[in-house]
């Protein structure tokens, strides 16, 4: 247990991909490389000597430019931009040191990083998604007749199938997918505008000096990373919030399908399980609790995602030109929510993978109410028989009640109701309360959902 973690995403909750994105050392070279692109930039147009942005291009990475280093400098002057300037400065042999940052804010250099970095954890997002969808998929390929209780407002009322299920998950999923598409092109978008937006700094060619940073960091980055059409000092916060937003959505989906999770796996329904290991311990105090605690841990962190949205939403009413009160906060919530997003995702897909089913309790809840949850069939087919939909309801309303209270079988009243008489045989009673005779289209709809999302993922 290391005693200098502080946040659980350090340790306990993160990816490997998405993690590697958000560390210092990340973010440090970056912003090297953004650097790098505007010295190459200015060099073309013969703004400074090639040799000069040769050296900068040489020095701007991490084996020259230590995080350390620049950490110590940062403590000195209290800039974190500026403390990789004098970091990359003090590397540079020659001249090319005076070049470094030449007509640049903090934050030209800051956005586009941040540019790179968000269009890179969408990409990382995206591959999560697309395992999730692929469990769902195959998930509703192989329960789309696996026949079970549907239900609303936690009561029992009409049979539905495991299937439609998961196949409604995988169309949210996909929905989410075709987010990210919509959303890519509006976060890959850097700046090179100097202090307040109006390039006074790059002279008459500042828009050609954008468009050249940007150029080169896409091809570097491989990158779809353009210029903003217009900015103050800093790129716009209405882009930042829709991508908070989205990483809210989808933990939204994800917590939605571990709630679900959770209320099947109580003992009293006991129809759907998530992996529970050889060794792994449910109770500290209770031997034989099965608890669903990766589902839990899912709506759990999903909170923290959703509370982000707040703060990526106040923060696009910046004062005037700019002020700081972004800043701060966006060193947390970026992190947080890609690497706890990325986390959940990979957590949800390794449940969905190793998914367990206990059809015992599936066929026990479809009996559970004696055939009472299949009235709406009867209710429908009595239409057939002379009695109105509206004295049919009546009718099976009354037949429930009375089930319950005495404790049989729906068809035992419904047998012995002088309103019924000669209306149905046994047989057709049978019929008629069996569950799986009336899932409707349940089956079809899963398929059409099945052919379309593997035919346009390539699954």
């Amino acid at each position: 247990m290391s005693e200098s973690r502080i946040h659980p995403i350090e340790g306990r909750y993160r990816t490997k991909d998405m993690a590697a994105l958000f560390t210092d050392g990340s973010k440090l070279y970056r912003w090297l490389r953004v650097e790098s692109a505007l010295s190459q930039a200015h060099a073309e147009l013969g703004h400074l000597p090639k040799e000069a942005s040769q050296e900068i291009s040489r020095k701007a990475n991490l084996e020259y430019v230590k995080v350390d280093r620049v950490k110590k400098i940062e403590a000195d002057i209290h800039h974190d931009l500026m403390a990789m300037v004098r970091g990359l400065t003090e590397q540079c042999e020659g001249n090319a040191g005076k070049y470094i940052h030449l007509g640049a804010t903090s934050y030209d250099i800051e956005d586009t990083a941040t540019a790179i970095q968000l269009s890179q954890a969408l990409i990382v997002l995206e591959s999560s998604l697309m395992r999730v969808l692929k469990a769902l998929v195959m998930q509703a390929e192989n329960n789309k007749a696996r026949v079970c209780v549907g239900r609303t407002h936690g009561q029992q009322a009409l049979p539905t199938t495991y299937g439609m299920r998961f196949a409604i998950w995988a169309s949210e999923i996909s929905r989410h997918l075709e987010r990210i598409v919509q959303i890519k092109p509006r976060i890959a978008v850097g700046k090179m505008s100097g202090a307040v937006g109006a390039m006074a700094s790059f002279g008459k060619e500042g828009i050609k000096i954008q468009q050249l940073v940007m150029d080169i960091l896409a091809q570097e980055f491989n990158l779809p990373l353009k210029p903003v059409l217009i900015a103050n000092q800093v790129v716009q916060r209405d882009r930042h919030a829709e991508v908070l937003n989205l990483t809210a959505l989808v933990s939204g989906t994800v917590d939605k399908i571990a709630r679900e999770m959770r209320i099947l796996q109580r003992t009293e329904i006991g129809e759907m399980f998530e992996p529970f290991t050889k060794n792994q311990v449910g109770s500290s105090t209770m031997p034989h609790k099965r608890n669903p605690h990766k589902a839990e841990r899912l709506c759990s962190i999903a909170r923290v995602l959703k509370s982000n949205i707040i703060i990526g939403i106040d923060n696009i009413g910046l004062e005037d030109e700019r002020d700081l009160t972004n800043s701060a906060n966006e060193r947390m919530i970026y992190a947080e929510n890609f690497i706890l997003l990325d986390y959940m995702l990979t957590q949800l897909a390794q449940i969905l993978e190793g998914q367990e089913f206990n059809d015992i309790a599936i066929q026990r809840n479809l009996d559970f109410t004696h055939g009472a949850f299949l009235a709406e069939k009867i209710m429908v087919e009595l239409v057939s028989k002379g009695i109105g939909r509206q004295d049919g309801h009546e009718i099976l309303r009354q037949t429930a009640i009375e089930a319950r209270k005495r404790n049989l079988p729906m068809k035992d009243i419904l047998i012995g109701d002088p309103r019924l008489v000669g209306k149905f045989t046994e047989k057709q009673l049978d019929e008629m309360l069996e569950p799986k005779n009336y899932i409707g289209l349940a089956i079809p709809q899963v398929e059409t959902v099945i052919t379309k999302l593997k035919k346009q993922y390539f699954l």
